[in-house]
């Protein structure tokens, strides 16, 4: 269980702002998403994790304000509002195990921490993946395991997974992560596409397939290794 602070009473007003234009941003993007709003779980893990403390010293200003941000290592934080958005897309329950391609920061690890009962989440970038595990036991998600590795062959030894989360733009979807799927698991992931980038979620079916659905067209840092 994370802790809250008196610095994270500073925000208030930006988080409380930062909230409603996601809300306002999901009605506006229903057209393509099929989501008029987004799961109520998700909105009060996003307005509770504290976004200040995954961001370096000279962001913490702008934390709250609804776009990616550096965290150096070329890799971003991702705006808050496509972490809503994949957050919701991957329809996570209470008891749910689920995997995080891209620990980036910790950030969305942290938001998928106060919505399912265990979080793995492989980063590429050791030096990244240190720094998200010791903030991350810091800030009290005793319920989130962080690896550094290649986050495109999963982590098999833990799945399979309910859900699969990844936050780097694929060239395809890897076929490990469809084969550590539970049946009925779904994973969200940007995958390339002619014009750019499109978020899209895989379902794994009972017989072993996978049906997709494209959602948004999105951008990403690619995502690296095999």
């Amino acid at each position: 269980m994370a802790r809250s602070s008196s610095t994270d009473d500073c925000f208030d007003r930006d988080r409380r702002a930062l909230m409603e234009e996601i809300a306002a941003e999901a009605r506006y993007s229903a057209s393509y998403t099929g989501l008029g709003a987004f799961d109520p779980r998700v909105m009060a893990a996003m307005e509770t994790v504290p976004r200040h403390e995954f961001v370096p010293p000279g962001e913490r200003d702008c934390a709250w304000i609804n776009r990616p941000l550096s965290i150096g290592h070329g890799q971003t934080i991702s705006q808050p509002f496509i972490v809503a958005l994949m957050s919701t897309l991957l329809q996570p329950r209470p008891e749910d195990a689920v995997l995080e391609v891209g620990t980036g920061c910790g950030y969305q690890a942290a938001i998928l921490a106060g919505l399912v009962a265990r979080v793995y989440t492989i980063e590429l970038v050791a030096e990244l993946a240190a720094d998200a595990a010791a903030r991350l036991k810091r800030l009290g998600y005793d319920n989130v395991e962080v690896r550094a590795g290649d986050g495109a062959k999963g982590w098999p030894e833990h799945g399979p997974f309910d859900g699969i989360i990844v936050t780097a733009g694929a060239p395809e979807i890897p076929p490990a992560l469809v084969e550590q799927l539970k049946p009925g698991g779904r994973l969200v992931i940007p995958v390339n596409v002619a014009m750019g980038q499109e978020l899209v979620v895989v379902t794994r079916l009972e017989n072993g397939g996978i049906e997709s659905r494209p959602v948004l067209p999105v951008a990403f840092v690619p995502l690296r290794g095999g």
